[in-house]
């Protein structure tokens, strides 16, 4: 259930799910004793600007809330362009802080900008602080530490593994004696510019999030913040910065390592190259891509030409429509990823939260959860809110869309029981084919009146050969039309009771009407609709749309199928 984009070749498919479950085996039955991280590293605790309101991006939200009632401020991010531009603003306007938590920042593209863009923040004075889990930061991937040596950057890993970080496997071969330590990841999502302006939700950072890395996009949602709610999200950010499980990047590796690492991939991506230009010829780009070498510092090995084409316009932060609405943060501590279970009790957790918001509810709830896998006890609260006549909606990956099979095998236990209480289960198709363009530029809050697909804008990445799967990754629950949560976390056991989550509890009809009316248009042209018709389950395309109903799961290779189907009960649910 990790934030990865699977590459879409058959064979590639099944290989990521074999990784995948002899991840989950391995976690399960290996002891292996093997080297520890760091002991008794030291960590020179920082928190947050304290005076946000003498910025100039303090100003601004001063100068945008005029005579509104709430203290807090919002806008859905509800299309690539509008993400990406949001979070340029944010570090161009900052003069004092710029601090980013997440799960995954890939070496690629758009990250490149992004990371160019800190450096020149760095360059004029501004503290950069990042946070990262450690688990993803292996392969090229790891590129991305270079930014900790940056002058003006401070750069901590969060839970540390031993292991390689050569690669995935070398990572989990040598961090066996960890044991479940390694599911437990911190998947949190912030970006926060001079604790004035910020952004939360389900991206991380790469180009998948982005609009498409040529091989598969992530369906995402965020909301950019203002005011009085920021200085919650940035109250959170110091707790897991200023943790003992927070390692200054130089403590675990040196620039020398990532070097050694560069080199290698190089090698490979040389390796690559060659083997690449004997099918370029019809490439009409190739000669131009061949031609230039990149000039960039931060990722050594991305591509000039794909980098410019990955430009998008910054949002202008004056112009963005605001809903201003009263909200709170729902945050789950840092101690919910250490070692042990002592310090994560029952009701403490983002998830246990949510479950709590949604037995509340009188009408009508809406989910939106790429990884859906309820367990017993909250199968047994919607259940209540069945028999009190509570209509609940589920959005969620169909198997062929899902980056995380195991997740769906989780999902598919509790299908027919979930439609058997009179739940509506949707499930995304991954084909983007049908999808409307995306609308690019500044959108009033709601975003796109298109299909689902319209949330990818206009993509990124102008080398690559297009966006061959689509996979929703959006995280979002709407109760009542009038309550939105949106956030890192999915409503499975894995962010109930492993990860870390954070989550935006906005308490506004506007900004909830608006998010029901982009899933609702995914209803209604890029998802299928379960149903059991004579014993099996069916799944009902939507009226009009130009792909057909299907008996089994759509889109979905045998393979795949049989993997999930063979292996699929065997998983324990908080593993997958």
């Amino acid at each position: 259930m990790l934030d990865h984009s699977l590459p879409r070749s058959p064979f590639a498919v099944l290989r990521d799910c074999a990784w995948r479950w002899l991840a989950v085996f391995l976690l399960c039955f290996c002891t292996v004793g093997c080297a520890g991280v760091p002991q008794n590293v030291q960590r020179t605790p920082s928190q947050a600007l304290q005076t946000p309101e003498d910025t100039p991006l303090g100003k601004l939200v001063a100068a945008r809330r005029g005579q509104a009632r709430s203290d807090s401020a919002f806008m859905l991010l509800s299309n690539v362009d509008l993400a990406f531009g949001s979070r340029l603003a944010l570090i161009d306007n900052a003069q004092r802080t710029l601090d980013l938590q997440y799960y995954a920042i890939h070496a690629d593209s758009t990250t490149e900008i992004l990371l160019e863009h800190l450096r020149a923040a760095a360059r004029r004075g501004v503290r950069v602080r990042i946070l990262l889990d450690d688990f993803n930061s292996v392969g090229e991937d790891a590129q991305v530490l270079r930014l900790a040596f940056v002058h003006g950057v401070e750069m901590r890993l969060f839970n540390p593994l031993p292991g390689s970080r050569g690669s995935l496997f070398g990572k989990l071969f040598g961090s066996l004696g960890e044991g479940a330590n390694i599911q437990k990841r911190m998947h949190n999502k912030l970006f926060l510019a001079d604790n004035a302006w910020g952004v939360a939700g389900g991206r991380n950072l790469g180009d998948a999030y982005f609009g498409g890395d040529g091989e598969s996009a992530f369906v995402d949602l965020d909301v950019l913040t203002a005011g009085a709610i920021v200085r919650q999200m940035s109250a959170s950010f110091d707790r897991y910065w200023n943790d003992d499980l927070a390692y200054p990047v130089q403590t675990l590796l040196s620039k020398a390592d990532l070097d050694r690492l560069r080199d290698e991939a190089r090698k490979e991506q040389e390796k690559a190259a060659v083997d690449a230009s004997r099918v370029s010829s019809q490439d009409e780009r190739a000669p131009q891509a061949a031609r230039v070498q990149s000039t960039r510092t931060v990722l050594p090995n991305t591509n000039a030409v794909d980098v410019a084409a990955a430009q998008r316009p910054v949002l202008d932060l004056r112009q963005a429509p605001l809903t201003w609405a009263p909200a709170t943060l729902l945050a789950d501590q840092p101690g919910k990823v250490g070692p042990g279970d002592d310090e994560v009790q029952a009701g403490d957790t983002v998830v246990d939260g949510l479950v709590h918001l949604m037995e509340q509810a009188q009408k009508e709830v809406l989910v939106i959860s790429p990884y859906f896998v309820p367990g017993p006890e909250m199968m047994k609260v919607f259940a209540q809110m069945r028999a009190r006549g509570v209509s609940i909606r589920v959005l969620t990956n169909s198997l062929a869309s899902n980056d995380a099979p195991a997740a769906h095998a989780g999902y598919s236990r509790y299908r027919r029981d979930l439609l058997a209480m009179g739940i509506e289960l949707h499930e995304m198709r991954s084909d983007p084919s049908t999808a409307l363009p995306g609308q690019s530029g500044s959108a009033k809050v709601g975003g796109s009146s298109g299909g689902s697909f319209a949330w990818l804008g206009s993509g990124v990445g102008g080398s690559k050969s297009g966006t061959s799967r689509a996979s929703l990754h959006a995280k979002a629950v709407i109760i009542d039309r009038r309550l939105a949560v949106i956030g890192s976390m999915n409503l499975d056991l894995r962010s109930q009771r492993q990860n870390s989550e954070v989550a935006m509890l906005i308490r506004s009809a506007t900004v909830s009407e608006a998010a029901i009316r982009l899933i609702e248009s995914t209803f209604a042209r890029d998802a299928y609709q379960l149903e059991v018709v004579d014993g099996g389950l069916h799944w009902r395309a939507p009226k009009g749309a130009p792909f057909k109903d299907a008996t089994s799961e759509p889109e979905a290779g045998l393979g795949l199928r049989l993997l999930v189907d063979v292996l699929g009960p065997l998983a324990p649910e908080q593993m997958l």
